[in-house]
């Protein structure tokens, strides 16, 4: 199927690795001019560099900016005056009991997963009025649904990102803009290996899989933490003139972790 991404113009952050940078590498193969965000410039050259290895036609750059602050995302709107389609991608977790999280840690969380969108969403919005076609996508988790007792704060940020986006909806209806959110499940991303030392697992990455399958997500139909490259393509999927009739929803690319079937 030809997703008509021709020509159209992506910001993905947080994409030198994991979920975004398979989404980078996804629009890019169907001829989408991307935009790379990272905060390291040498990760950020890494990731265009592995992308125009596979496609070598590819119409790829990218912006050194730590988009988790006010001072980042004003950098990178700078560089980046207008896209088509924005996906906020970036975000940071991390375990710890709620007794242990401090205000620091609250108001960094929401710093970083939060404001981050909505800075960014509330700069290209007028763009995308103006040209009445646009993309934003919030890359949630099944977090938002299902908060995680081991990382709360996570997960008020991740339900945080499903409201802004059903809000921004309402603010676009009737245009050809839509606006979603995307609830990941449990993902072999390249912080999924931090998240295992961090939880105590060792390097015995299949025996905790198995364990946190079993004890941690049990609700999962998948069984298995998904690829990335099957949570960018639902992502991609949404970036596209194909996706016209889906806006204001959450949807869910979870390996069945969450069992309402609403």
């Amino acid at each position: 199927m030809d997703l008509q991404l021709e020509g159209k113009k992506v910001l993905v952050t947080g994409s030198t690795a994991g979920i975004g940078f398979a989404t980078a590498r996804a629009l890019a193969a169907e001829a989408a001019s991307v935009v790379i965000n990272g905060r390291q410039q040498a990760r950020v050259d890494a990731a265009i560099g592995e992308i125009r290895k596979l496609h070598p036609s590819a119409n790829v750059t990218g912006i050194a900016s730590d988009v988790s602050n006010k001072a980042g995302c004003a950098k990178l709107i700078q560089a980046v005056a207008e896209v088509d389609i924005l996906v906020n991608n970036m975000g940071i977790f991390e375990p710890k009991p709620f007794e242990k999280i401090p205000d620091e840690d609250w108001m960094r969380f929401f710093e970083a997963n939060v404001m981050s969108g909505v800075r960014l969403s509330r700069h290209y919005l007028s763009g995308m009025r103006e040209r009445n076609w646009g993309r934003i996508l919030f890359v949630s988790s099944e977090s938002a649904v299902q908060i995680p007792a081991e990382m709360i704060h996570y997960g008020m940020t991740k339900t945080a990102q499903v409201a802004i986006a059903r809000g921004i909806a309402e603010t676009v209806a009737g245009t050809g803009i839509t606006v979603n959110s995307v609830l990941a499940g449990p993902t072999r991303s390249e912080g999924v290996e931090t998240f295992i030392a961090q939880l105590g697992a060792g390097g015995d990455s299949a025996a905790f899989e198995a364990e946190f399958f079993k004890t941690v997500r049990p609700t999962s139909l998948l069984k298995r933490f998904a690829t990335i490259e099957e949570v960018a393509n639902m992502i991609v999927y949404l970036s596209s003139p194909r996706a016209s009739a889906t806006t204001g929803a959450a949807i869910r690319v979870d390996g069945g972790v969450v069992r309402a079937i609403l």
